[in-house]
């Protein structure tokens, strides 16, 4: 790749590469981070006991990047201006993201997620959340899975928005796969994101990871549906953590400890339905205004 950040993409492929567990790749990021550059980090790295010199692998890492290149797969380094910056923000932030679609480097958007086995009232609010973000111009956020994720995606392309999805497989994979035309509809017109190598099939491991790239990503994270062991009770801590606000539809209390648990943290809101969700997120999507007001209010005092 002959564009100026394809040697750091080369050389956080490279690192990325050399780490074998997820604790390996946070420490491997950090590393990176704290240096601020993946090439210089790699440049610094000695031969493995295993193998050679770091440096012997960025042929193959150069070649891996033309070949998901010519496939319309992008990819983004964590170091470089045009990652995402809503997601680089995050302590957890992926080292790599790969996408198919367009990029937006600061895409306002708001998560739609809950339960796969959501009831048609649920469902029905999910498609009316979507439908009024789409109306603010806000990206509508979901994993891609079957349910609210499903019906909160189909209801912001069918109503001309924009849809994100952030997904808990590679992005040469569809899951379920009954949703591989939804993933299409989502590429033509939004964007597929994934912090796994394009190859990674789904598991166990994969879908918590993805929850915790897809709260970071978002404006704020709305829970519409979900069971006691719901994936989304990851998305909602993780959104938590991240300091991003999070919505529950009051339904989502009756018999979640976990959501009455939630219920104490910093920004972490109650709506009765789906008006008064729509509503807290316009409060939260003008606080970067607010904020700017209040300082510009500030610098002009006497």
């Amino acid at each position: 790749m002959r564009e100026r950040w394809g040697d750091e993409r080369a050389a956080m492929v490279v690192l990325l590469r050399r780490a074998r567990t997820e604790r390996q790749e946070r420490e491997t990021v950090a590393r990176v981070m704290e240096v601020g550059s993946a090439s210089q980090l790699l440049g610094e790295e000695q031969p493995s006991l295993f193998g050679g010199a770091a440096q012997d692998e960025l042929p193959a890492a150069r070649a891996e990047l033309e070949r998901w290149a010519s496939q319309s797969i992008g990819v983004y380094a964590l170091t470089e201006p045009n990652y995402p910056q809503q997601l680089s923000s995050a302590f957890d932030a992926p080292g790599l993201v790969f996408t198919r679609g367009a990029l937006r480097s600061e895409d306002a958007g708001v998560a739609v997620v809950g339960s796969r086995s959501a009831s048609a009232g649920a469902l029905a609010d999910a498609e009316a959340l979507a439908r009024g973000l789409v109306a603010r111009g806000l990206s509508v956020v979901s994993g891609l899975a079957a349910g609210i994720d499903t019906a909160a995606t189909e209801a912001a392309l069918d109503a001309g928005g924009r849809a994100v999805g952030v997904i808990g497989t590679g992005v040469y994979h569809a899951y379920p796969p009954d949703n591989l035309g939804l993933h299409r509809r989502v590429v033509a017109s939004g964007l597929v994101l994934s912090p796994f190598w394009p190859d990674t099939p789904p598991s166990k491991t994969t879908f918590p990871r993805r929850n915790g790239t897809m709260s970071a990503y978002c404006r704020a994270t709305v829970i519409v549906a979900a069971g006691p062991r719901s994936g989304t009770r990851i998305q909602a801590r993780k959104a938590v953590e991240h300091g991003r606000p999070v919505i529950l539809l009051r339904s989502v209390l009756e018999g979640n400890d976990w959501a009455h648990e939630l219920q104490g943290c910093p920004d972490v809101h109650v709506a009765d339905d789906v008006d008064e969700a729509l509503a807290m997120l316009d409060a939260i999507v003008r606080r970067p205004a607010d904020m700017d007001r209040l300082l510009r209010g500030l610098v002009d005092l006497p």
